[in-house]
């Protein structure tokens, strides 16, 4: 009886299937290349669930992929955590470039560009951006080999709640009742931190607060997309070519230490990787899907940071559970407005 009922439900397909050619054909020649019909229900459907689930498994692995880089500067030793930087930029930019063409996405650089000829006030507004999305990524090489990989992981667990109040205060946008609720446990962790140690790192301070700042300031310039994206980190060469030059190691690292002319190269193949993928990703996936996976890297680099010896203090409990709890508040809630859209 399955067997039956899947033959009968394959004819059926292969039949629609053949209408809709058939109809395309005789639009084709009728009217010519500048008619289109839409495609058949089933088409569609089929479509959007291989699209969805693409998406997600390439928003995990860029997720992953991220974590591993996290990771790898603990392998990159003797290079300190600017050296690193400076090395991961001269890799991923042309990557990113090959990719900015391949994809058609090039025409975005040059629209910015021209915009910021016709416009030199522009131009200082790029380089502020380009300077606080650098300082992002250095944090990021840094943070690991110095004992505040921890503290950053606990910057990218706040960032979707300074998110929200930037929202509230910058666009004045409304909080929804489960937005506020959130708010209301991030605040009793952020209350007990300030309580033990007199407030939050440095280095947390500057991932929770810095990223929104960054894309208010993209925002502001109209460069909120992957050409600006590219600009930022190729602004960012001469200061990164600057710290490899002038690095305990310089140039000469490859000379030193022969086993790092391998692994330095694969930096960029990770990082570019790690790009490429997320980007790809943010097109196949509905924007509140997109939101809600993102959660999955701040749990991936807090268990990297406890495989680096670091550890969760007695005391520092009180904050990390109220800002978990105040995370699942804001994932039910994307979960909500998932559902919807897809029963809509």
């Amino acid at each position: 009886m399955v067997g039956q009922l899947h033959g009968c439900q394959l004819t059926h397909h292969r039949e629609q299937a053949r209408s809709y050619i058939q109809t395309v054909l005789i639009d084709w020649s009728v009217f010519g290349p500048k008619t289109t019909y839409p495609p058949p229900p089933l088409f569609h459907l089929q479509h959007r669930e291989d699209s969805l689930s693409k998406g997600i498994a390439l928003s995990v692995s860029a997720s992953v992929l991220f974590a591993v880089m996290y990771y790898y500067t603990s392998l990159l030793t003797p290079l300190s955590g600017v050296e690193i930087f400076g090395w991961r930029m001269l890799l991923t930019v042309p990557c990113m470039t090959v990719f900015m063409v391949w994809s058609g996405e090039w025409k975005r650089v040059l629209e910015i560009v021209r915009r910021a000829m016709a416009n030199p006030k522009l131009i200082g507004g790029l380089i502020a951006s380009s300077a606080l999305l650098g300082v992002q990524l250095w944090l990021f090489m840094w943070a690991p080999l110095n004992g505040y990989s921890l503290d950053v992981s606990l910057g990218y667990f706040l960032l979707p709640l300074t998110m929200v109040l930037t929202g509230r205060l910058a666009y004045g946008e409304r909080l929804s009742y489960l937005q506020k609720i959130a708010v209301v446990f991030a605040c009793l962790g952020v209350i007990n931190e300030v309580y033990q140690v007199g407030g939050f790192s440095w280095a947390t301070l500057l991932v929770c607060i810095g990223y929104p700042t960054y894309f208010v300031v993209r925002k502001r310039l109209a460069a909120d997309n992957l050409g600006g994206l590219w600009l930022d980190m190729a602004l960012t060469l001469p200061v990164a070519l600057w710290f490899v030059q002038s690095g305990a190691q310089g140039f000469g690292v490859f000379d030193q230490h022969p086993w790092l002319s391998l692994l330095i190269p694969m930096l960029g193949v990770i990082s570019a990787s790690a790009l490429v993928v997320y980007i790809i990703a943010s097109r196949l996936l509905p924007f509140s899907l997109f939101g809600l996976l993102s959660y999955v890297e701040p749990v991936l680099l807090l268990g990297v940071a406890l495989l680096l010896g670091e550890s969760i203090k007695a005391g520092e409990w009180l904050t990390y559970i109220p800002i978990w709890m105040a995370v699942l508040v804001l994932m039910f809630e994307g979960f909500k407005h998932l559902v919807r859209q897809r029963r809509a």
